[in-house]
């Protein structure tokens, strides 16, 4: 059982992990009277610790909004839980420009775990492999990135300095809907004020946000995530490429995801039993066809090449070559 000084550090984590604790609570928790739980909060005050008392039915005690507590203290599982956060975020490319930040906050809290801890996640962390490759692509600047969030929460107009994939710059105002992870990358995503259309933009492309005055109101339809995997569809490539295929559409998008097509109902010619005739228009855009083919192939559905004569020309060429491969003894 903790004495005194123990139970008091208890408190504070407990007020430290937010909202309001009851005394009821507070004192079921440390294992004393509720008259010990107030004596425990005077001590806690004397230490220029912020706890607020809140009356009412729900009353009890909490910590003042916004104070920063040093230290901050953590449970064998929450430090697990943010040290495996660090490792997953740096693996998954959710990160900012400063590389070095992930390092030093998983530094500054390896330093203070109980060495019984610090060995076990030494021996997960060694034993934990991954199916994929660390996501390699570039970060955002830390400060864009928080700018672009506070201007989609309050709904403010933001200015951005952006260079797009062809090394042409260019200043813009953007009333952003919402920042989004795709693919370890970082977008943020809302309506151009100057063209009057909705945009994405890659944060690593942002040199430069600045909040505007003024606000504007968010439109209805999809969240920001669709949006911008609607806007991955539709982006201008050199190809455009429209299909009609035979089957579902969890079928179809298992093969080509809502990032890379568009899907449709294909309406059935006359005579034809809608039941039965389940085809759906795929629209997509590419620089290059000649990953689509082993697609179509994986899918083993039905299809029909509406255009490019190329790519049906290229469907043919691996059928050929996959049936003289089957061929050879």
């Amino acid at each position: 059982m903790p004495g005194p000084t123990g139970r008091v550090l208890t408190l504070l984590e407990l007020l430290q992990s937010g909202g309001t604790r009851t005394v009821a609570e507070l004192a079921d928790r440390l294992g004393v009277d509720g008259r010990t739980v107030r004596r425990y909060v005077d001590q806690l005050i004397d230490l220029d610790v912020p706890v607020e008392s809140m009356r009412g039915r729900y009353g009890g005690y909490r910590l003042a909004p916004g104070y920063r507590l040093p230290p901050l203290m953590l449970s064998d599982d929450e430090a697990l839980a943010v040290l495996l956060g660090l490792v997953a975020g740096r693996r998954a490319g959710l990160t900012t420009t400063q590389h070095t930040a992930n390092e030093t906050a998983s530094a500054k809290i390896r330093r203070v775990l109980p060495k019984h801890i610090a060995r076990r996640l030494d021996a997960l962390l060694e034993s934990l492999a991954f199916t994929e490759q660390p996501g390699e692509s570039d970060t955002p600047d830390a400060g864009v990135l928080l700018t672009l969030a506070d201007a989609v929460r309050h709904r403010r107009p933001v200015s951005i300095r952006y260079t797009d994939r062809d090394g042409r710059r260019s200043e813009r105002t953007l009333h952003a809907y919402g920042v989004v992870t795709h693919s370890s990358r970082w977008y943020v995503t809302g309506r151009d004020a100057r063209i009057g259309e909705d945009r994405t933009f890659r944060l690593d492309r942002i040199t430069d946000a600045r909040t505007l005055p003024g606000s504007f109101e968010a439109p209805a339809g999809p969240g920001p995530a669709q949006r911008v995997l609607s806007g991955f569809a539709t982006a201008e490539y050199q190809h455009e490429v429209t299909l009609r295929i035979h089957g579902t559409a969890e079928q179809i998008r298992a093969r080509l995801p809502a990032s890379v097509a568009s899907l449709e109902e294909h309406e059935p010619a006359t005579g034809e039993d809608r039941a039965t005739e389940r085809w759906l228009r795929v629209e997509l855009r590419a620089e290059r066809l000649d990953w689509l083919p082993p697609v179509l192939a994986s899918l083993d559905l039905p299809f029909v090449i509406e255009r490019p004569d190329e790519l049906r020309d290229l469907v043919i060429g691996l059928a050929d070559r996959l049936a003289s491969y089957a061929r050879q003894a």
